[in-house]
C-alpha cells in the first residue's frame, strides 16, 4: 500500500513539472509565433509600401563612378531632399528644396558623415548654365537637376536619393509621439499650412510634435542657414534615436506607411535592406555632422550664402576619404567668378519672402529688411560683405 502511494506522489510531481513547464513555455511559444507573424507582416507591408516609393531616375550609376555600386559591399552616398509640395507652394513640379543633406556611408566602419548644404548656397546649376541658389535647382530640373548640382558642387558621386515632403516629416514625428530636442531661443513661426505665428516655442529641452519640430527645422530668424542646418541634423538624429528604440517596434507599420506615402527614392527595397546593418550597429554607429562654411550677403536684392572655397575643398577631401575615393588636387575656383549668365529672378524673391516667410512682396521695391523675431524676414546684412567689395572670410 505504501509502495502505491509513493508511486502516486512521483506521478503527481511529474504532472506538476509538466504543468509548470507548459505554463512557462506555451506563452513564450505563442509570443514567438506572434512576433514571427508580425515581423513577416511588417516585411511584406514594408516591401509593398517602399516599393511603391521607387522612382527610376534614369541612371545606372553616377557619372562620377567608374562602375555600379552595391550597398552590401561598397561605400555609398545618399542625397536627402526635403521639399514642400503643398498646393500653397504650387505642387511638386515647382517645389524647391528646403532641406538638402548628403550622407556618405562607410561600410567597414559603419560610420556616416552627414553634410548639411545651406539652401541659399550660391553655386553653379548645370541645368540652366549659370549660378543661383542651390535650392532653385529642383525648380529648374527636378530630382536630376538637384543631383547634378550637388555633384558639381562637391565633386562627390550621388548614388541614391531620398525625397520627402513635409507631410512625411510631420507624420513620422507624430507617430513617434514626439521627439526631444533643445530649442535654442524663443521664436514664432508659421505652420505647414502657412498660418503666420501658429507655432510659438520657448527655449530649452522639450518634447516637440510634428508641426513644432518642422517649425524648428525651418526657422532661421535669429541666426542663419548654417545654424538651421545644424538644427536639422540634430532633429534627424533625435528621430533616428527614437525610431530605433524598443518602444517603437510596434509602430513600425505606421512609420513605414507615413514615409512611403510621402517619399520617392531610386533605392529598391532590397537595396534599402542593405542599410539595416548601419541601424543595427546601435551605439557603435558613428554619425558625424558637417556644414559648408561661408558668409551670408545680399549684393543686390537677394540673400545668398557664399561658400569659403578653401573650406569647401577640405570638405570634399574629407568626404572622398570617407568613401575611399581618390583625392583630386585641383585648386578651388571662386564661386562667383565662373558665372556665365544672369540668374532668373522671376520667382526667387517670392521664394524668399512669400513662400517661406509669409510677408508682402513687391519685386520692384524689395529691399533687405531689418530683423524682427516675430516677423518672418531676412536678417539685416552688411553691404561691405558683398563679394564685389573683395571681402575675404
Amino acid at each position: 500500500m505504501s509502495k502505491n502511494k509513493t508511486q502516486t506522489r512521483i506521478v503527481r510531481k511529474k504532472k506538476r513539472k509538466v504543468r509548470k513547464l507548459s505554463f512557462i513555455l506555451v506563452p513564450l511559444v505563442i509570443l514567438f509565433v506572434a512576433v514571427g507573424i508580425y515581423m513577416g507582416y511588417l516585411y511584406v507591408t514594408t516591401g509593398n509600401v517602399l516599393s511603391d516609393s521607387y522612382e527610376d531616375d534614369g541612371r545606372d550609376k553616377s557619372d562620377l563612378r567608374d562602375g555600379v555600386v552595391d550597398p552590401d559591399f561598397d561605400n555609398v552616398t545618399v542625397l536627402i531632399m526635403g521639399v514642400d509640395t503643398s498646393d500653397v507652394r504650387g505642387g511638386a513640379e515647382s517645389a524647391r528644396t528646403d532641406t538638402l543633406m548628403l550622407a556618405t556611408l562607410n561600410k567597414e566602419d559603419k560610420s556616416v558623415k552627414l553634410l548639411s548644404i545651406p539652401r541659399d548656397t550660391y553655386t553653379y546649376i548645370p541645368e540652366v548654365g549659370y549660378e543661383d541658389k542651390i535650392n532653385h535647382a529642383h525648380h529648374y530640373g527636378g530630382t536630376k537637376g538637384t543631383i547634378d548640382t550637388v555633384e558639381n558642387l562637391l565633386d562627390i558621386p550621388v548614388d541614391y536619393y531620398v525625397k520627402l515632403n513635409f507631410e512625411a516629416f510631420i507624420d513620422v514625428v507624430d507617430t513617434l509621439d514626439g521627439i526631444e530636442v533643445d530649442v535654442p531661443y524663443e521664436f514664432k513661426e508659421q505652420d505647414s499650412k502657412d498660418k503666420a505665428g501658429a507655432i510659438h516655442l520657448m527655449p530649452g529641452k522639450q518634447e516637440l510634435d510634428g508641426e513644432e519640430a518642422l517649425a524648428l527645422a525651418r526657422t532661421r530668424k535669429l541666426d542663419n542657414d548654417i545654424e538651421r542646418g545644424k538644427r536639422q541634423q540634430e532633429i534627424m538624429q533625435a528621430i533616428a534615436n527614437k525610431a530605433m528604440s524598443f518602444n517603437t517596434i510596434f509602430k513600425v507599420d505606421s512609420l513605414v506607411k507615413s514615409i512611403g506615402d510621402n517619399m520617392t527614392t531610386n533605392m529598391t527595397f532590397s537595396e534599402m535592406q542593405s542599410f539595416v546593418s548601419y541601424l543595427t550597429a546601435g551605439d557603435n554607429l558613428n554619425i558625424e555632422t558637417l556644414t559648408l562654411s561661408g558668409f551670408d550677403s545680399a549684393p543686390g536684392s537677394t540673400y545668398y550664402w557664399y561658400l569659403d572655397e578653401t573650406a569647401l575643398a577640405d570638405t570634399q577631401r574629407e568626404l572622398r576619404t570617407h568613401l575611399d575615393l581618390p583625392i583630386t588636387n585641383e585648386e578651388p575656383s571662386s564661386t562667383w567668378e565662373t558665372n556665365t549668365a544672369e540668374p532668373d529672378n522671376s520667382y526667387q524673391q517670392e521664394d524668399e519672402i512669400n513662400s517661406y516667410q509669409g510677408s508682402e512682396y513687391n519685386q520692384d521695391e524689395y529691399e533687405e529688411p531689418e530683423y524682427n523675431q516675430y516677423e518672418s524676414e531676412e536678417p539685416e546684412y552688411d553691404p561691405y560683405e558683398s563679394p564685389e567689395q573683395g571681402n575675404q572670410w
